[in-house]
């Protein structure tokens, strides 16, 4: 039985990938692309009103969501007895990754690759896909900008929107972590303070 926190990284991948190629759509039939003169880059689609406007949500939303996962995912590895220290590199990287940063997404997702003795839910071959479209990614990236400064701008921007639509399934793939959960709750620890503050009933005035 899979639990509800499981349907955040699956909304977030299927609306991400929905929504980035709606917004091609709508770039392509209003004309502010122009498909003659090469395949658009994905912020290129969404630099026009109307998309554009879609385009800026979408991102809020998605940046939004995929910060939740990167907390659940965080309270989730400090269960499983992963260290401190550690365990917040991999949150600030994964905020990072959620601000839209893909090499940093890639190096978040590798250092939870290098945890091998944690529990690994779902199948086996979860973790080799997600080192194989870790790998991707960072071949496209590299890829991409050597084809940005060739130029072949159009080349270009399929890699980019190929690197979008694995980092969403990558993002995707968090649902089947997220399906051994029931809930997940925030607990809040007091910290100490130095000196207690004065209450008004301990405060004199010396005359």
């Amino acid at each position: 039985m899979w639990g509800y926190l499981s349907v955040l990284p699956a909304f977030l991948a299927f609306s991400a990938i929905t929504g980035v190629w709606s917004v091609f759509a709508l770039a392509v039939t209003n004309r502010s692309v122009n498909l003659t003169e090469g395949f658009p880059y994905i912020s290129l689609c969404g630099s026009y009103p109307p998309q554009s406007c879609i385009f800026s949500q979408l991102l809020n939303m998605g940046a939004a969501m995929a910060a939740w996962i990167c907390i659940i995912r965080y309270h989730q590895l400090r269960d499983w007895g992963v260290g401190k220290w550690f365990n917040r590199l991999i949150l600030g990287t994964g905020l990072l990754c959620a601000l839209g940063t893909s090499v940093v997404g890639n190096f978040q997702l590798i250092l939870v690759w290098c945890m091998r003795r944690l529990p690994q839910p779902g199948a086996p071959w979860i973790g080799p896909l997600r080192l194989g479209l870790c790998s991707l990614c960072t071949i496209l990236l590299v890829t991409m900008m050597i084809l940005h400064f060739w130029p072949l701008r159009s080349a270009s921007a399929a890699c980019e929107w190929a690197i979008a639509m694995l980092l969403f399934a990558l993002f995707g793939l968090f649902a089947v972590d997220f399906s051994c959960l029931d809930g997940c709750s925030l607990q809040l620890q007091p910290g100490h303070l130095s000196s207690p503050p004065a209450s008004p009933t301990s405060l004199q005035i010396h005359l």
